[in-house]
């Protein structure tokens, strides 16, 4: 495994992180603390340090399934959540942006993921209104001064607001996530200039584009009713599976494991710390982590840890 800074904060994060909306149940399948305990022992042993999560992820599933998980190896792990929305229903959400809201948040996923602290908090693909909120930031200002949080962040949810970058760069985070993969670009026209220009850490979101990177779906997949990618357009999905086909046709080397290059793919980037896909098994996670020894990541990276 390979480390990169995460912009200006004092966080060495791996290269590969992984993402955790599955365990909140949206992806076609649901996970037993067992499971998820497996996965991420196995991504210790790996190299692994950082873990992505949300509040709705399931009612703090996704974080109560991390915190029962990692409750014996907290201080080895880096981990990152996020506010701004109550989970409802499958694909459903609520979303809370007034102080009082996010400070209950806050102390909802303390508890689900039995830790004192989070490493990263970060405001979860909110409005622009919403992020303009003095209220809302001096209370996480405050809850950085008690140590409940490390570092603050912003998951932005369009790939082009550079706008809310500006605003995380005011605000003093340190950290933008982002979607960015090798079927969406659209960060590389302007978030990743302002990240660079500010120096904060990138976290790239959904690097193998919802799976449609892996190599492991054609034109026509279907997916059952309880998988996010059901709800997408028909033809839009199967125009992005044509695609990813001829980009493993044209660009994978041969005897390249597709994900692995995809998520290489997106760490070759200068402004990306690190990537974040998701992981259902133990062998996904253990293919994903052989990304860093492709040349396409290197150490002489602009954020590699100094």
């Amino acid at each position: 495994m390979k480390y990169r800074r995460l912009g200006q904060t004092d966080l060495k994060v791996s290269v590969v992180g992984i993402g955790t909306w599955q365990y909140g149940g949206e992806w076609g399948k649901s996970f037993t603390a067992k499971e998820v305990e497996g996965i991420l022992d196995r991504g210790l042993e790996l190299g692994f340090n950082l873990i992505d999560t949300a509040e709705c992820y399931g009612d703090h599933l996704s974080e109560s399934l991390i915190g029962e998980a990692v409750r014996g190896s907290r201080s080895k792990w880096l981990l990152a959540t996020k506010f701004g929305h109550k989970f409802c229903s499958h694909l459903q959400r609520e979303q809370i942006w007034d102080a009082a809201g996010v400070r209950e948040q806050l102390e909802e996923s303390l508890k689900a993921l039995q830790t004192d602290y989070v490493d990263l908090y970060q405001f979860h693909s909110g409005t622009d209104e919403a992020i303009d909120n003095d209220a809302l930031w001096t209370m996480l200002d405050k809850q950085v001064e008690a140590g409940k949080i490390r570092h603050l962040g912003v998951s932005i949810g369009s790939n082009e607001n550079v706008y809310q970058v500006e605003q995380a760069a005011k605000l003093g985070t340190g950290a933008i996530q982002v979607v960015y993969n090798r079927l969406d670009r659209k960060p590389e026209q302007g978030v990743f200039q302002a990240c660079a220009e500010h120096d904060l850490g990138v976290l790239a979101r959904v690097p193998l584009a919802s799976g449609f990177l892996s190599g492991n779906y054609k034109p026509g997949a279907v997916f059952g009713h309880d998988d996010v990618r059901a709800s997408r357009d028909r033809e839009a999905v199967d125009a992005l599976l044509r695609q990813a086909a001829q980009i493993r046709e044209t660009e994978v080397p041969p005897g390249t494991n597709m994900a692995q290059w995809a998520i290489a793919w997106c760490l070759q980037h200068p402004a990306v710390s690190t990537c974040i896909p998701g992981f259902k098994n133990i062998e996904q996670l253990e293919a994903a982590a052989g990304a860093a020894d492709l040349e396409l990541v290197t150490d002489n990276h602009p954020a590699a840890w100094k």
